[in-house]
């Protein structure tokens, strides 16, 4: 289209402003000491604000126009509680629509944390223990080349320490491809994991591994005997009001509400395939959940805010492990959570999402400022453009 580059600088901001949160002695305290370095007549409150949003605004700019992105959505809280949406680039690279502020995307891995959360409140009913096998509630379920489910414990599930393989790394081209409409069992996830040896011994290392979450969900039909939808369903998007996030039906290929389309390239560079409807069951508790970035900002501070766990249960999904090799220095793995360290100091939780067509990532702090950032292609056009995506993460956090 000849008006596409306007289209593509385009940013859109809404925002609301909500009560304050409550905030621990120690973080006013700090807030307190910042502003006496900054002088005696440091910049207002509306001065920073507007300069933050300008930084933001600029970010979403970079990853339309410079990192290539065809859309870019972001919804952040600030220090002082107020809500904001931002949209950049289109919706639709056929249509040139403009994008839903606050518009629903695939959510990809962040679904793990709510899987997670689901098993943690089911160790705080005393339903089941972290550190049992596995074998104690799916006996039997997991046998193969150095797997063995009763040598694996619950625990190591949610903390991606199994040693499980990955069913993804053997059906990535059925999921980007022809395959994307086919309808996957949980138990067919499973069985392509099992065909494959262990990755190493229970507990000896860390790798990411979707099929932990599989397990995990089933795990969590076992022993409350409802399916896993309902069950997230009904334990956290209803129990903390996200209206707009949802686990898909069985069969369901589309996006309920306002999203913007999703894309997909082979490679850096190639042309961008759409790819929003997709039958999403390939990734059932590890990631199939419908969201909107306020409602994962929403959800993400709800959690960690101590509205869905109990004390010793978000204390254990908070323990974290070093992630090897992580691209992202200092990043650590809970339960279902990843904390990464922020610039400014302290750090963000989180998880993030990659599923064909989007890309995701949350980051809430202790004293309640938040942000996600998503872009619609799985597969950054440039060859920086995950990286400043998620920098721009640490920026709306960072910015006063």
């Amino acid at each position: 289209m000849s008006d596409r580059s306007q289209k593509l600088s385009r940013v859109r901001t809404t925002s609301s402003s909500l009560p304050r949160r409550r905030r621990g002695v120690a973080a006013v305290a700090v807030m307190a000491a910042a502003a006496a370095v900054a002088g005696a007549f440091p910049a207002s409150a509306a001065a920073q604000s507007h300069d933050s949003r300008d930084a933001i605004r600029k970010g979403m700019e970079r990853l339309v126009t410079d990192d290539k992105f065809p859309a870019a959505l972001a919804a952040t809280v600030d220090r002082d509680g107020r809500h904001r949406n931002y949209a950049a680039g289109v919706a639709d690279l056929k249509t040139g629509a403009k994008v839903p502020v606050d518009g629903q995307v695939r959510a990809g891995s962040n679904t793990k944390t709510f899987t997670a959360t689901v098993v943690l409140q089911l160790v705080g009913e005393g339903k089941i223990e972290l550190d049992a096998p596995v074998d104690d509630y799916l006996p039997g379920l997991l046998r193969g080349e150095g797997i063995d489910g009763r040598d694996i414990k619950v625990r190591q599930l949610l903390q991606h320490t199994s040693g499980l393989p990955n069913y993804t790394d053997h059906m990535l081209e059925d999921v980007f491809g022809k395959g994307r409409h086919t309808y996957y069992q949980p138990r067919d996830l499973l069985d392509r994991a099992l065909a494959h040896k262990a990755q190493f011994a229970p507990g000896k290392s860390w790798a990411y591994s979707n099929t932990n979450y599989i397990v995990a969900g089933l795990l969590i039909e076992k022993v409350t005997g409802r399916p896993l939808a309902e069950q997230i369903t009904e334990r956290v998007i209803e129990r903390i009001g996200l209206r707009r996030t949802y686990f898909p039906d069985v069969g369901e290929e589309g996006i309920r509400g306002a999203h913007p389309q999703g894309y997909h390239a082979a490679k850096p560079g190639a042309p961008l395939k759409n790819r929003t409807e997709i039958d999403p069951s390939w990734g059932w508790a590890s990631g199939q959940l419908i969201s909107t970035p306020s409602d994962l900002n929403r959800f993400f501070s709800a959690l960690i805010g101590g509205k869905l766990l109990k004390p010793a249960q978000l204390a254990q999904m908070r323990t974290t492990v070093k992630i090897p090799d992580s691209p992202v220095a200092g990043a650590r793995y809970g339960l279902g959570l990843s904390s990464t360290p922020l610039s400014c100091g302290g750090v963000a939780w989180g998880h993030g999402g990659d599923i064909p067509g989007y890309h995701s990532l949350p980051g809430v702090t202790d004293d309640g400022r938040a942000a996600t950032v998503v872009v619609t292609a799985d597969w950054a056009p440039t060859a920086k453009g995950f990286t400043n995506a998620d920098a721009l993460v640490d920026s709306a956090l960072c910015k006063k």
